[in-house]
């Protein structure tokens, strides 16, 4: 019954939102409801350390919603500025095909958002751009989350190796960077196939043919914009640590994929846009703005993220002014919510789309009518936000409880570890996207995991720093099916209540990205 009850958090959501394919504020509010009784009954939970993680899970829940407001008020305020009509003619000069575009956008500029800000905004923010550019929001929802997998390792600057592994011992700069550098080292094989399988979940998704002859067509080239993602990522590991290791390497991807598609190096002459959306017609007349003003604002988000993170005196004022955390929630130690307001992406998208304005040369109403757009927008995700994250939290602190049990996720781990140990290669991945599937963060997940996986390398006789770098990829591709993620990707493109449809759609890609990791890391450690 312990097992089955600290399994309740995975399998109740998969049930209710993959199976019977319920709309993820119906369905997580069974399943939390469904764990919370699990937690009170069987693991010993009190009722006042059920109400703390309810209570924190609702107020993390307020800063998700924070991040997505930001999102869709900087994409509807460019809607009335006219900026992504020119954002959008910008990417089909470089490419009509969406199998492109899908790669150029959700790939690598969310890589770069990700390695910026994390925390789920890139899919926040690509999702809309996919479906200005005419893909269907299944589509964009999909291929944006399956898109933001590899550079989450080192999204936030670092944060998922920086404090997801910061409890294990001897960790510090040279440990952080030589975890860095494995995780690149097996993306030379994971990494360099990314770009193919987000086109493959496309073309099969979403695909007239069903068969793999859409993909196909375009192998050399995703396989050339991968290789230079994962190649260049393993040499700014080498050279500046895990930080900057997302931003610079999707930059530098980004100017292969751009420069090749403008020169149609290795595309195919007819493009691809079976994803299109019905009805959907790209703007005929020319826009006026220049591609840099139309793009100005998501330059001002990128510099706004890295400065408040970077700068120490920008990044104290950020987290200091306006601080709404909420610790010790009805008085356990430990049990906190923190919103930094002024260090939330949120608060730099919005900032952005305000700024946007007067750049543009446009009227303030753009921005007020985004904004009261934007807020409509997010009062069905809000629904399934707050179930979904307390049942998040019920399960994490579920270690504080009156049977002298360990915490659910520990439970899971060591349940996990005494059976398959001797394969643990191939196990430790998944582990890493269980944690961020149940949790919504790499780094929580590795926080969570890492001194068990730690532990289990040291026993079963294994390269502890490779399975460590196998949990924080594997934590990475967890976030193509966490449920807060799919929720917040869904509220952004017009999908509420399909959150079960997009899990159906990212499970086989992220069961996969876990597949590839584990055979990297038994390559690495029979190389060793």
């Amino acid at each position: 019954m312990q097992l089955l009850t600290a399994f309740s958090a995975i399998i109740a959501p998969f049930i209710f939102l993959v199976l019977l394919r319920m709309p993820a504020k119906k369905g997580m509010l069974y399943s939390a409801l469904i764990v919370i009784l699990l937690a009170f009954t069987v693991w010993g939970l009190e009722v006042d350390i059920l109400s703390a993680s309810i209570l924190q899970g609702s107020h993390r829940a307020i800063t998700i919603l924070f991040i997505l407001f930001g999102a869709i008020v900087l994409l509807n305020t460019l809607k009335h500025t006219g900026a992504v009509d020119r954002i959008n003619e910008g990417f089909r000069n470089i490419s009509p095909d969406m199998r492109v575009q899908v790669v150029i956008v959700a790939f690598l500029f969310g890589s770069l958002i990700e390695g910026a800000a994390g925390f789920g905004t890139p899919a926040a923010v690509t999702g809309p751009l996919l479906v200005a550019l005419g893909f269907t929001p299944l589509a964009a929802a999909t291929t944006a989350l399956v898109a933001d997998s590899t550079a989450v390792s080192f999204g936030a600057v670092g944060t998922p190796i920086v404090v997801g592994l910061s409890n294990i011992e001897g960790a510090g700069i040279e440990f952080f960077k030589e975890i860095g550098i494995r995780i690149t080292l097996m993306d030379l094989l994971v990494g360099t196939l990314m770009p193919f399988i987000i086109i493959l979940v496309l073309t099969i998704a979403f695909g007239k043919k069903k068969g793999l002859s859409s993909a196909l067509t375009l192998l050399p080239w995703a396989l050339l914009v991968g290789a230079v993602y994962s190649g260049s990522a393993a040499l700014y590991a080498a050279l500046f640590g895990p930080e900057f290791v997302a931003i610079l390497a999707s930059i530098t991807a980004m100017a292969v994929a751009t420069g090749t598609a403008k020169k149609s190096f290795l595309l195919p002459k007819v493009p691809w846009q079976d994803a299109l959306a019905k009805g959907f017609k790209p703007e005929e007349k020319k826009s006026e703005m220049s591609l840099v003003s139309a793009w100005s604002p998501y330059f001002i988000v990128v510099a706004l993220l890295l400065l408040t993170r970077i700068v120490p005196a920008v990044q104290e004022f950020a987290q200091t002014a306006i601080d709404l955390s909420w610790n010790n929630i009805l008085g356990f130690e430990g049990v906190s919510s923190a919103w930094q307001v002024l260090y939330s992406p949120g608060a730099v998208l919005v900032l952005a789309a305000l700024i946007s304005v007067f750049t543009q040369k446009k009227s303030l109403s753009s921005f007020v009518k985004a904004s009261k757009e934007s807020l409509s927008s997010i009062k069905g995700a809000a629904l399934a936000l707050i179930p979904t994250l307390a049942l998040v939290q019920v399960f994490t602190n579920s270690g504080i409880n009156t049977n002298d049990l360990v915490a659910m996720p520990e439970y899971i781990a060591l349940s996990m570890a005494s059976t398959l140990g001797g394969v643990w290669v191939f196990v430790a991945p998944y582990l890493g996207i269980l944690g961020s599937f149940i949790t919504g963060s790499a780094t929580v997940s590795t926080l969570t995991f890492a001194p068990i996986q730690y532990n289990v390398a040291m026993e079963t006789g294994l390269y502890s720093d490779v399975i460590l770098a196998q949990q924080v990829a594997g934590a990475a591709a967890g976030n193509m099916i966490c449920v807060h993620n799919v929720v917040a990707a869904s509220a952004v493109v017009g999908l509420v209540g399909k959150e079960g449809d997009i899990i159906r759609k990212t499970l086989g890609p992220a069961l996969l990205y876990g597949a590839l990791v584990g055979i990297a890391g038994m390559i690495m450690i029979w190389l060793m």
